[in-house]
């Protein structure tokens, strides 16, 4: 039998500390600091709610991420 696979590790970092960065900056930021996924949403964009490992959200409202949650 196949051993179980072990999901890669997310970056220990906090979503909190992008509140308030431009979406260009957090974008890059998160990249840099180890997020294989990074998506910008604008306020009441309908989306899945599945956990994807690895993922960053940023609620971006004028520019600025107003938001921040992983999966």
């Amino acid at each position: 039998m196949a051993p179980i696979p072990t999901p890669p590790a997310e970056p220990q970092d906090s979503p909190d500390a992008y509140v308030g960065l431009t979406a260009d900056r957090a974008e890059h930021l998160a990249r840099e600091r180890g997020w294989s996924a990074v998506r910008a949403l604008a306020p009441g964009t309908v989306i899945t709610m599945e956990y994807r490992v690895g993922r960053l959200n940023f609620e971006v409202k004028d520019g600025r991420v107003a938001r921040a949650w992983k999966g």
